[in-house]
């Protein structure tokens, strides 16, 4: 064990009988996330709610108090290709010496970039992906999220479906980690019928014509896909344009949000989805969230935007929770989960394995009184930990 050496200046200090100062650096983050390609979208909204969430904290630009103590931000693209983010956390690591790694929308990405982080015993937080493989067994104490966990909304899908009594559902899903746990989830809890058909799509697949044609054909009642940024936006405009709605009802998972509620249009109506998250919760986060939001960048926020803006005031939640003393990251860590998350979806718990325990909604698509596409939130489907957190080992911690 190191010996703490104390410079003359401190010494002084404590001789006279004054405190010496807590800590001597900057709070160092480095976030991740996807900023140029196909995908930019996403990670250029997840790099606004980051932002707003900041400045809402009194931080702009590097040496800015966040929490009370003076903070450092480098800000990485990941180009959607885990290789290039796991060279960026790499050189964070060694030359920035940084003291938290955030962002990342792709759970490949995450999974390539996680062990470098938390075996170097500094914090990873996601602010959107959510692998099944931090949550059971390979679980962190130097993880949390303010995101979701993969499965989880998968599962509300489930448990929806359930609720609206359909028995021959198709799947599809972008073919990778993610898209994989998602449909692990939905037949978790889809336990009152069957699937009748199933597809693993290319990821970045912007044709869906061919695959269209085998959902009508399976003779399925309904389809859940996942499908997030633009393959979302390319295949509901391809699904409406095929009639396919007329005897197969739609579910999506993170192809319908106000981010692509736009460049989709009225080709979103008649579908239904679940999250965590409506703009018409009521509570003062959610509403100063919204007009903040709204005020800065001229549109309705997205769950993109809402999942980093949480995670930055959540950082300074933690900071101010130990008194600006982050020498210790796991008792950091540790501090920032026994606070919880005070959210835009409301208080929230962390559970065991740092991911949330938050409530799940069925939210449908309709036309508001001008004719303008919209997204309601119409009831609770589901509320409880994640599944996989019971494997979480936390005792081997000590």
């Amino acid at each position: 064990m190191k010996k703490l050496v104390i410079g003359t200046v401190a010494a002084t200090a404590l001789a006279a009988g004054l405190a010496a100062p807590a800590q001597a650096e900057n709070f160092r983050i480095g976030f991740l996330n996807t900023l140029s390609g196909g995908a930019a979208v996403l990670g250029k909204s997840q790099l606004a709610g980051w932002q707003l969430g900041l400045e809402l904290e009194g931080w702009k630009k590097n040496g800015d108090k966040l929490g009370g103590v003076p903070t450092d931000i480098h800000v990485g693209d990941d180009q959607r290709k885990p290789d290039v983010g796991l060279r960026a956390v790499r050189k964070w690591l060694k030359s920035q010496r940084v003291h938290m790694v955030a962002g990342v929308i792709w759970s490949n990405i995450l999974a390539a970039v996680q062990r470098p982080v938390t075996r170097s015993r500094r914090i990873m937080m996601s602010t959107n992906a959510g692998w099944s493989g931090m949550a059971g067994k390979n679980c962190s104490p130097y993880f949390i999220s303010s995101s979701f966990q993969n499965d989880e909304n998968a599962e509300a899908m489930g448990e929806l479906l359930n609720l609206e009594g359909l028995k021959k559902v198709f799947m599809m899903s972008a073919n990778y980690q993610a898209g994989k746990d998602m449909l692990n989830g939905f037949q978790r809890t889809f336990k009152d019928g069957k699937v009748v058909g199933q597809i693993l799509y290319k990821l970045g697949t912007r044709d869906f014509q061919a695959h269209i044609s085998k959902v009508r054909a399976s003779g399925a009642d309904s389809l859940f896909i996942f499908a997030p940024g633009g393959m979302g936006v390319a295949f509901m405009k391809q699904w409406a344009a095929a009639g396919a709605g007329k005897t197969v009802k739609l579910f999506t998972s993170y192809a319908v949000d106000y981010l692509s509620l736009k460049p989709i249009g009225e080709a979103a109506v008649g579908s239904f989805h679940t999250l965590h998250w409506g703009p018409n919760l009521d509570n003062p986060r959610n509403k100063e969230f919204i007009k903040a939001f709204m005020a800065k960048h001229k549109r309705m926020p997205d769950m993109f935007a809402l999942q980093p803006y949480d995670g930055a005031r959540k950082i300074a939640d933690g900071l101010r929770g130990v008194k600006g003393n982050f020498k210790n990251l796991k008792n950091l860590v540790k501090t920032m989960r026994a606070q919880g998350l005070n959210s835009v979806r409301g208080q929230l718990k962390y559970n065991v394995n740092g991911f949330l325990i938050q409530p799940w909604y069925k939210r449908s698509v309709t036309l508001d009184a001008k004719g303008v596409p919209q997204i309601e939130v119409n009831q609770m489907v589901m509320f409880r930990p994640d599944s996989f957190s019971s494997k979480c080992p936390e005792k081997s911690w000590n």
